[in-house]
């Protein structure tokens, strides 16, 4: 593995863990500091469904996540991580209650990484929200 590689993963291990805290806990700021300025993000559904642009729609998209899942959400299991030099896809099962409803599915979110900050991040799911 090259230290362009290592470094790529490393970010994205943080940011995937940033990710999970935001999810269980409500708390964003972790995972906001470690995108870039210019940071894109995509997602398949609802208000944000779409391209999205800047930190600060990151933001909105981040707490609008914690309004959705209010009890917060837990990861289940990490079912296979898959990188190149600046991309990373963690695939994982997850669990909670949405807008008060028992959910469960499967995820696919994917990082872009620009030296030490996250630039681009995409989520795909999968399930009928309802099994995994």
């Amino acid at each position: 593995m090259t230290e362009s590689s290592e470094n790529t993963l490393k970010v994205a291990h943080q940011a995937f863990a940033n990710l999970q805290h935001g999810l269980s806990t409500g708390d964003w700021n972790p995972m906001l500091d470690l995108l870039t300025e210019d940071f894109t993000f995509w997602f398949p559904v609802g208000p944000y469904h779409g391209l999205n642009e800047g930190k600060a729609k990151a933001q909105d998209f981040f707490q609008y996540v914690s309004e959705v899942f209010e009890q917060s959400i837990k990861l289940t299991s990490l079912d296979r991580v898959t990188h190149n030099e600046t991309t990373v896809v963690f695939e994982f099962r997850d669990e909670g209650r949405m807008w008060q409803e028992p959910y469960k599915n499967r995820i696919a979110v994917s990082f872009d990484v620009r030296g030490d900050k996250i630039c681009g991040y995409r989520e795909y799911f999968g399930s009928d929200g309802k099994s995994n």
